[in-house]
């Protein structure tokens, strides 16, 4: 995914993984950002995780949950 670990932790506060990301988007139908936050509840606490426009911490996140949402729907049209 994108050149990252299954395991890399996007969401730090809430300690969610790319894993878990992908598992909901497959296994849970969530097609949206919003969807993946109530399933997860990545992105609920400081939000800097969900995209890059949002993320206003010093230290910028390499992926986003809309990178992987983004990517994940590209995967599952192309089958």
């Amino acid at each position: 995914m994108l050149g990252f670990e299954e395991s890399y932790e996007v969401c730090n506060c809430k300690k969610i993984t790319i894993e878990q990301i992908k598992d909901v988007i497959i296994n849970q139908n969530a097609s949206t950002l919003r969807e993946i936050q109530e399933i997860t509840t990545a992105g609920t606490d400081c939000r800097f995780c969900v995209f890059p426009q949002g993320d206003f911490g010093k230290m910028k996140k390499k992926i986003y949950c809309k990178d992987i949402l983004d990517e994940m729907k590209k995967e599952l049209k192309n089958g």
